[in-house]
C-alpha cells in the first residue's frame, strides 16, 4: 500500500472531487482513473497515449534503459562490458535466464543451440517458392511464422520444457532462415549449417561459402559479427518488443509471437534505419557535398538519418562500441569510400550548434550500415541481421510476459470519434 507520501492528488474541477491516486515506482495505475467520474453511470477518466509516449506497458527485470544518461545494461550488466568481454550466445542466455552461465552451463546453451541450427527440408522448399527477387525480411517473416507449422505442440506454452525447447529452437534457427532467405535471393544453392563453427562464423559460412570444401571465417569479421548481434539483442520495449508482447498475449505459440516482431522491424521507422543512412551517404556522394546537404538540413530540405534517438537524449552506447567494430571489419575488407563521408558528418554533428542544441548524435544505426555494407550484405539483409540477435530479446520478453500474472490479452482503449445513431438507407436512396 502506498504512504500519504506516495499518492497523487488530483482535483476534478468539474465537480469539485478529490481524489488520492496510489504512486507506485513513479507511476500511477491508468485503471485508478476510472474512478473519476462526474456521475457513476460515467465510464470515468482515460489516459489518451498516442505511440505510448509516457505509458508503461509492463514491469520488466530484462533491459535497463537510461536515455538522459545514455546507460543500457542487460539483466543489470553494462553493454559496454558485454560488448568487450562477452559472447552473443552467452548474453541470449543471459537475457533468457537472468543470470550470465558458468562454463558448464555455457557448454551446454552453446551445444543445445549448435545442434538445431537445422531447419526441415520442406522449410527450404517452402523459401523456394518465393521469387527470386523476394525482399529477405519478407521471407524472414514468413518462415518464422511457418515454424509454428513444424512444431504443434508449441502452443503448450505453460509446459516449461516444451516452451524451452522453442526457444532454443528460434535462437538456432533464425541465422538459418535468414541465410537461406540471402542465398535464394543470389540464386545460389543454400548452404546447411557447419555445427564445428560458432554462431557468427556458421552464419557466415552459410551466406559465403562457395565450392570450397570448408568455410573458414575471418576471426576478426566473426567477432565484429559477434558485438554487431550483442547490440542490437534487446531494446527495452519498442515496436517490435511491444508486439511480440501484444501478440504473445493471445497466448498464441512463440513462433507467431516473434513473427509480429519480425513484421514490425521491417518497417522502415523501425529496423529500416540503417539502409536509410546508406542512402542518405550515397545521395551526398562525396565529401565536398556535405556543406550543402548540412544546409539543407538545417532548412527541412533534407533529413539527417543515423542522427538522433527517441529514447536516448545525450549519446546512444552502442554507437560508440560499434564504431571501433567497423575498423576490425574495415582491416579485412578495405576502407568504404562512404566512411569519409560518415566521419564528416560526425565531427559536424558534434560540433554545429545547430546539431548540438537538438542533440543530434550518431545513433547505432548510423555505423552499423556501412559495417554490413563492407561484408558485402545487400541493403535489403540489413534488417534481416538486426532479426536474428534480436530473436533472444524477443522471446526474453515473451517468456517475462506469459509468466506476468498482471499481463492480460491486450486491448488498448480508444476515443470514438466517429458518426453516432444512422439510420440505414436503401441503396436505391442513397
Amino acid at each position: 500500500m502506498a504512504t500519504a507520501s506516495e499518492t497523487l492528488t488530483i482535483t476534478d474541477n468539474r465537480t469539485g472531487k478529490t481524489y488520492e491516486v496510489p504512486l507506485e515506482d513513479g507511476t500511477i495505475r491508468a485503471t485508478a482513473l476510472r474512478d473519476i467520474k462526474v456521475k457513476e453511470s460515467d465510464f470515468g477518466v482515460m489516459s489518451y497515449d498516442p505511440a505510448f509516449m509516457n505509458t508503461a506497458s509492463c514491469r520488466s527485470a530484462v533491459t535497463y534503459l537510461d536515455g538522459e544518461a545514455g546507460v543500457l545494461e542487460y539483466r543489470g550488466y553494462p553493454i559496454e562490458q558485454l560488448a568487450e568481454h562477452s559472447t552473443y550466445l552467452e548474453v541470449a542466455y543471459l537475457l533468457v535466464h537472468g543470470e550470465l552461465p558458468n562454463a558448464k552451463q555455457l557448454e551446454e546453451w552453446t551445444n543445445k543451440i549448435t545442434t538445431h541450427t537445422f531447419v526441415h527440408e520442406n522449410v527450404k522448399s517452402f523459401i523456394q517458392g518465393f521469387r527470386y527477387d523476394a525482399h529477405p525480411m519478407g521471407m524472414l517473416l514468413a518462415s518464422v511464422g511457418a515454424l509454428s507449422t513444424f512444431y504443434p505442440d508449441a502452443n503448450q506454452i505453460k509446459d516449461p520444457e516444451i516452451r524451452y525447447l522453442q526457444i532454443i529452437r528460434l535462437i538456432a534457427k533464425m541465422p538459418t532462415l535468414a541465410a537461406f532467405a540471402y542465398r535464394h535471393n543470389m540464386g545460389q544453392p543454400y548452404v546447411y549449417p557447419d555445427n564445428e563453427l560458432d554462431y557468427p562464423g556458421n552464419f557466415l559460412s552459410m551466406l559465403f561459402k562457395m565450392s570450397e570444401l570448408k568455410y573458414e571465417p575471418d576471426p576478426r569479421l566473426s567477432r565484429a559479427l559477434d558485438i554487431l548481434f550483442i547490440l542490437h539483442a534487446d531494446h527495452e520495449q519498442n515496436c517490435s518488443t511491444s508486439a511480440v508482447r501484444a501478440v504473445g498475449s493471445s497466448q498464441v505459440d512463440p513462433y507467431s509471437a516473434v513473427a509480429a516482431g519480425v513484421a514490425a522491424l521491417y518497417g522502415p521507422l523501425h529496423g529500416g534505419a540503417n539502409e536509410q543512412v546508406l542512402r542518405m551517404l550515397r545521395r551526398i556522394e562525396r565529401k565536398e557535398n556535405i556543406p550543402d546537404f548540412i544546409a539543407g538540413v538545417k532548412e527541412g530540405k533534407e533529413r539527417l538519418m543515423g542522427f538522433g534517438h527517441r529514447v536516448y537524449k545525450n549519446h546512444d552506447p552502442r554507437a560508440t562500441i560499434i564504431k571501433k567494430a567497423c575498423d576490425d571489419v574495415f582491416e579485412v575488407t578495405g576502407v568504404n569510400p562512404l566512411l569519409e563521408i560518415a566521419i564528416e558528418l560526425e565531427k559536424i554533428a558534434l560540433e554545429d550548434e545547430y546539431f548540438v542544441k537538438r542533440k543530434l548524435y550518431p545513433n547505432v544505426d548510423f555505423y552499423s550500415g556501412l559495417i554490413y555494407e563492407a561484408l558485402h550484405m545487400p541493403v535489403g539483409m540489413f534488417t534481416v541481421l538486426f532479426a536474428i540477435p534480436r530473436t533472444s530479446g524477443w522471446i526474453s520478453q515473451w517468456l517475462e510476459m506469459i509468466d506476468d500474472k498482471e499481463q492480460k490479452i491486450a486491448r488498448p482503449r480508444q476515443i470514438y470519434t466517429g458518426e453516432r445513431n444512422r439510420d440505414y438507407i436503401p441503396v436505391s436512396q442513397r
